[in-house]
């Protein structure tokens, strides 16, 4: 339990970092920061690919399907809609957007994966995902306060901004699902061999996207510095950094603690992402947050720290026992 934990929550650590990109990078479009990035994550990938060949072999047609849908949908769809989020309605917002996945990912799979996992019991599952929405909340009131105070607000462009957060979730919802699907089935697997995978399966994707991304700019004329921006060296930094931290080292310690928690519980885990974006955002912004949002943080790590506590039920046919 307290392995998978402590993985869960370097790689909450890293995933920390995809929210202060496209802060740092504002005038790139969403769609080069994601083919940028995922792009660097499957260069990344392709010398771990050699010194992990014979994992790799050992994946089938069908694993490889796989990886290329949670690629698709988990790495470069989900990447758009974030960074285009943050970039019309600013950090925080998405941020606590982002945030309300534990309680998402919870609800749906303590009803889907129940007959795997065990059932953790709702009533002692409620106090916990009342306490990390009720955390959210007083995080996303604190920042709404802040950001009032900065002067107007385009409400069309923050809507804009909400919406795309609002798809982002809808990703990783269904990213972690099948992500631990996959890695509950193959347990004799190495999550190692299967974060490389995905970057393999991601790598194709992310260069034709790149290049006609390029082509497209191109054609249009419209005056962006290519291939690389206006910032190139900022740029292709970044993207390295969020390659290797982010996409792979932090996708490799999400399957460690994927394949020893049960799905409920690591979806809750994903609060340290969220934890981890806001001390970014702080720290890059020079400021300490306001006593609201540290009572809201105080209430997102309460409500983990008791969902751990929390032993789920054995699974009904495990339960029922053999037939007499």
């Amino acid at each position: 339990m307290w392995t998978g934990t402590a993985f869960a929550l370097a790689a909450g650590l890293m995933w920390g970092l995809v929210f202060v990109a496209p802060l740092l990078l504002p005038e790139y479009p969403p769609v080069l920061l994601s083919f940028g990035r995922y792009l660097a994550f499957g260069l990344i990938a392709l010398p771990l690919a050699a010194a992990d060949r014979r994992g790799l072999a050992a994946l089938s047609r069908a694993d490889w399907i796989e990886a290329l849908k949670l690629s698709l949908i988990g790495n470069l769809l989900y990447y758009l809609c974030l960074a285009g989020a943050i970039q019309r309605a600013g950090g925080p917002l998405p941020t606590m957007i982002i945030g309300t996945l534990p309680v998402v990912i919870a609800l749906v799979s303590n009803r889907r994966d129940a007959a795997r996992d065990g059932r953790l019991p709702w009533l002692r599952l409620a106090p916990t995902l009342g306490l990390i929405a009720a955390g959210i909340g007083l995080v996303n009131i604190g920042e709404l306060h802040a950001l009032r105070a900065l002067g107007d607000v385009d409400l069309g462009r923050y809507s804009s901004g909400a919406l795309l957060a609002i798809g982002a979730v809808a990703c990783w919802t269904w990213y972690p699902l099948r992500n631990a699907d996959w890695l509950r089935a193959h347990a004799d697997r190495s999550p190692r061999t299967w974060a490389t995978a995905q970057g393999l399966a991601t790598l194709p994707i992310a260069a034709g996207g790149y290049a006609a991304w390029l082509a497209w700019q191109t054609a249009s004329d419209t005056g962006f510095a290519l291939p690389f921006g206006p910032t190139p060296w900022r740029f292709l930094g970044l993207m390295a950094a969020l390659g290797l931290f982010a996409s792979w080292l932090g996708t490799l310690c999400w399957n460690e603690a994927s394949q020893r928690l049960p799905t409920t519980l690591v979806g809750q885990l994903i609060v340290f992402e969220t934890l981890a974006a806001l001390a970014y955002a702080f720290v890059l912004r020079g400021s300490s947050p306001p006593a609201t949002t540290i009572a809201g943080i105080a209430l997102l790590v309460a409500g983990v720290v008791w969902a751990l506590r929390i032993r789920p039920e054995p699974p009904l046919a495990a339960a029922e026992g053999p037939p007499h």
